[in-house]
């Protein structure tokens, strides 16, 4: 006996997933300097928006760092007397006690009395640097802008940490801690995040000429302060501008994808999902 033939069925395919599309609808130029060190770290923390169990001390110790700064350029803009050491202090240790000490991952050489005695150090420094006395008014601490800068791309956000003006210009000054004083190079190398920055603060006074520069407070045994100022060219403003263009195109077409560095990987929160990535 032949048994009866069933029609087959046809089993519908799954709809594919759409594509993850960025947390944010803007743009900051550490979002753009971490897709261009890692494309999957970029995915990782600003698309699946993953939490980084472990942050580095040299992280922390920088934000506290500005923290405090921050602090002694508020009171100046407050038209108060310019905070004291201890005041200084007391912002960075405040910083350091709102750190979560089971994320933080510290150097070998490092723990939190060392690094508060180089803070120490570094506030001491700055305090008797042209820095900490502005010749100009200052108009903005830590102020965050946004805008379009580039066309095609979101808004870009930045997050100035000094804005000066003076009879004929506007003072832009983005704040750096380093291991070593930076090279004349080193300062070109950055020159994107502060040509950028340009774009944004252009508007504040259009009359006016925008200055740009870089202050470089140095974590070295005899800690420094050195200026670097940035060149305002037009042409390395629109190759700066390309470059966010190529990565946003990049960021846009979901070219996600690891970037194995023995500079990067080591201090890297996500190994674990990196590792277990097949693409």
């Amino acid at each position: 006996m032949i048994g009866t033939i069933l029609p087959t069925r046809t089993t519908k395919p799954p709809s594919p997933a759409p594509p993850a599309k960025p947390l944010r609808d803007y743009l900051s130029y550490s979002a753009i300097t971490t897709y261009q060190n890692c494309p999957l770290r970029y995915y990782f923390r600003y698309v699946a928006g993953l939490p980084e169990k472990m942050v580095s001390s040299s992280l922390v110790f920088g934000s506290a760092v500005h923290r405090a700064v921050e602090h002694h350029f508020n009171e100046l803009m407050a038209g108060n007397e310019a905070p004291t050491l201890d005041a200084m202090i007391g912002e960075y240790d405040r910083h350091w006690s709102e750190a979560d000490p089971q994320t933080v991952q510290f150097g070998k050489d490092d723990d939190v009395e060392s690094l508060g005695t180089l803070a120490t150090k570094m506030f001491t420094a700055f305090q008797t640097s042209p820095l900490a006395k502005p010749v100009g008014r200052i108009i903005g601490v830590e102020e965050e802008l946004r805008g379009s800068v580039v066309a095609g791309c979101p808004d870009l956000l930045g997050r100035i940490d000094l804005i000066e003006e003076t009879t004929d210009e506007l003072v832009v000054t983005d704040l750096k801690t380093s291991r070593s004083r930076w090279s004349r190079d080193q300062a070109d190398d950055s020159a994107g995040q502060l040509l950028l920055y340009h774009e944004l603060v252009r508007n504040f006074a259009p009359r006016k000429r925008v200055r740009l520069q870089f202050a470089v407070l140095t974590k070295t045994k005899e800690p420094a302060v050195d200026l670097h100022e940035v060149l305002v060219d037009a042409r390395r403003i629109e190759r700066t501008k390309r470059i966010v263009e190529r990565v946003w195109q990049a960021i846009d077409k979901q070219a996600f994808y690891p970037s194995p560095s023995p500079m990067q990987c080591p201090g890297c929160s996500f190994r674990e999902q990196c590792r277990a990535w097949t693409g």
